[in-house]
């Protein structure tokens, strides 16, 4: 057996902080949607929790609320955040509107057609295509950060999907039963090039609203974390 073989190397898989967002909008990939307070507020606090760890590459989703999440974990390594498209947000055609709870969309009958099928899903991004290309992302920070531990800043949806891959669980499932809250670490245990292991961390979950944490029931008019 070769060294590589015989490699731990652990791929952090974080989701970023709160995002400024009033209006409530499904931003999804649209640009100009940055940290709020809040959230570099859990971005610093997920950097000092990470601090001591053997930390060796940071990479980040393109979109702004991912760099600015990654950006205090790299300095604290002195390392520079790179970028990876494949970490990106899920595509969704309701990008742009407001489409949460009490808000009259499942009544409109112009979106019904996007609502068909949530097994592929029919509104956006297919899991399976989610799955290939974060499967791919993790494989590069394993890769970039071999025998260390890499940090990967991305999104719920796809962070949730890819971890119900590796688990073997149904990619199809409710939203409100994610466990992968705001500034939440899934972290990927590598043997190799082999995962053995997937854990779950918030070290940051003081600081998210209630009605935001994994398995939270959605509040009508309250603040929402779309296109998270």
């Amino acid at each position: 057996m070769t060294q590589s073989e015989n490699d731990i190397t652990v791929v952090h898989v974080m989701r970023h902080g709160e995002v400024h967002n009033p209006e409530g909008v499904l931003y999804g990939r649209l640009p100009g949607y940055h940290l709020s307070d809040l959230g570099r507020q859990m971005a610093d606090r997920v950097a000092e929790h990470l601090a001591d760890r053997d930390i060796t590459y940071v990479v980040a989703s393109p979109l702004e609320r991912a760099q600015e999440t990654a950006a205090p974990i790299a300095k604290a390594h002195g390392l520079d955040v790179a970028s990876d498209e494949r970490l990106i947000e899920a595509a969704n055609v309701f990008q742009g509107k407001t489409f949460g709870v009490g808000d009259g969309a499942l009544r409109k009958p112009g979106n019904w057609r996007h609502l068909t099928n949530p097994f592929r899903p029919s509104w956006g991004e297919p899991y399976v295509d989610q799955v290939v290309r974060m499967m791919a992302a993790l494989g590069r920070a394993r890769d970039a950060a071999r025998g260390h531990e890499a940090v990967c800043v991305s999104h719920q949806l796809p962070i949730w999907i890819v971890r119900s891959f590796v688990e073997r669980r149904r990619l199809w499932h409710d939203p409100r039963r994610r466990q992968c809250t705001l500034a939440s670490l899934t972290s990927f245990t590598f043997r190799g090039d082999r995962i053995v292991s997937v854990g779950y961390s918030e070290p940051a979950r003081d600081l998210v609203p209630p009605h935001l944490r994994a398995g939270a029931k959605p509040v009508k008019g309250a603040s929402k974390g779309y296109g998270a």
